[in-house]
């Protein structure tokens, strides 16, 4: 009884692609070893992958152990935009990104994800077939929903929803959303940049995930659904699912997580 509670088996897929517009595909995603995240980089081609890049190179060293705080996610996200501000661009053209994912850890020895993120990019908790946005838009549409102004609906086509109120390599060092949310055996996470939650409704979201076991197999879905809206923007699509038996076939890697934790593949 202990063991199955100390542990938790991990199954990831991801996928990214520069969409329809793009000629340069400037997000990054890390998903290995219990960490999950989705970078969006922003500053031009070259700056915004070099921005992506970094952050997701510094945030990955957070699966070395099991026991990453939320003090070290906070370091790891502070080191994160210097070594983005120290990056050389154009004039007037600053690189940026921003970041979204989950960390598995093992918090008073229950498997738990730690929350965290900067931006647009998102957070979604797909559970008893519900998909549930977790992370909150460091957006100027958001604050504008969050004041009444602005309908969830009208935010989909509202003008400047692209304008970001946190990012890491900006002038202002931003302090990161973070928290622990419980891992739940059958829960699926989805972790995107909004290539993916601008172009594709929350119901055609929630409808793949149903219907698409595998977890690569679903992000490779929901990057072409991203496609066939119009593609608009780079798309990265991260999907992990936690303890499901899914068989091998279609998934990115496995991880088994917790106290009894070993690494399979990846």
């Amino acid at each position: 009884m202990s063991m199955r509670y100390a542990t938790s088996t991990l199954r990831w897929g991801a996928t990214t692609h520069a969409g329809r517009r793009r000629s340069a595909n400037e997000d990054s995603f890390h998903a290995a070893r219990g960490v999950y995240f989705v970078a969006d980089g922003m500053g031009g081609h070259e700056a915004g992958a070099r921005a992506s890049a970094t952050a997701v190179a510094i945030l990955c060293g957070l699966g070395e152990s099991n026991n990453a705080t939320v003090d070290d996610v906070r370091e790891a996200v502070s080191d994160a935009h210097g070594a983005i501000s120290r990056i050389a661009t154009q004039p007037g053209r600053g690189a940026g990104t921003t970041l979204s994912g989950v960390v598995a850890v093992d918090h008073g020895g229950v498997p738990t994800w730690l929350v965290t993120n900067v931006g647009d990019s998102r957070t979604y908790r797909f559970m008893d077939e519900e998909l549930q946005q977790v992370t909150v838009d460091h957006s100027l549409v958001q604050e504008l929903v969050a004041a009444g102004e602005v309908t969830p609906q009208e935010a989909r086509t509202y003008a400047r929803r692209h304008v970001i109120t946190r990012a890491l390599g900006g002038l202002v060092e931003p302090q990161p959303d973070c928290w622990y949310m419980p891992m739940v055996p059958g829960e699926r996470i989805l972790i995107c940049s909004d290539g993916l939650s601008d172009d594709v409704s929350a119901g055609e979201i929630a409808a793949v995930l149903r219907a698409q076991p595998h977890p690569q197999l679903a992000a490779d879905q929901l990057v072409n659904c991203a496609l066939l809206s119009g593609g608009r923007d780079n798309i990265t699509v991260v999907v992990v699912d936690v303890g499901a038996d899914l068989g091998t076939e279609g998934a990115g890697g496995v991880h088994t997580f917790g106290r009894q934790s070993s690494v399979l593949s990846t």
